[in-house]
């Protein structure tokens, strides 16, 4: 049997194909810990221009997750019902439920979950431990770079 797909078509589908989360992800990770300040977190979620990050355990594991969302919803609360400054902990604000994906995870796998999710931000995880971030923005690029003919 003759195969007349274009050599060009041929190589951009093994992009699709081998190209995962661990390709694209962010390996310096900002993460930050349960018992830290909500303001002191909002603070540097602000500073360091970014939607979200991990929240870790002293050993490095992921017990959560939180969002810039998150810290609005404490700035908020505190403006509009006018109460005092807010000084609780990650622990009471974050999202405690973690997805995750793994690092093995492909690109165009990556790129239907965001679609299906809210989420702009996944931990990649490699046998347990988070080796990363994976965000839409990462996946957007990635695809980008496939040709129409790979899907």
């Amino acid at each position: 049997m003759v195969n007349f797909t274009p050599k060009f078509i041929k190589e951009n589908k093994k992009i699709i194909i081998h190209e995962t989360a661990s390709d694209y992800m962010t390996t310096n990770v900002i993460t930050f810990k349960a018992d830290q300040e909500i303001m002191d977190v909002t603070e540097k979620i602000i500073q360091r221009k970014i939607s979200g990050a991990p929240v870790v355990n002293n050993k490095g594991e992921i017990i959560g997750i939180i969002t810039e969302k998150d810290c609005l919803r404490v700035i908020y609360d505190e403006k509009y019902h006018n109460l005092f400054p807010n000084q609780g902990k990650v622990t009471n604000y974050m999202s405690k439920k973690v997805v995750t994906v793994d690092y093995n995870i492909k690109i165009y796998e990556l790129a239907s979950l965001f679609m299906k999710s809210n989420f702009r931000r996944y931990p990649v995880l490699r046998n347990g431990k988070m080796v990363g971030v994976i965000s839409r923005r990462d996946v957007l690029k990635a695809c980008k770079k496939i040709k129409k003919t790979s899907w």
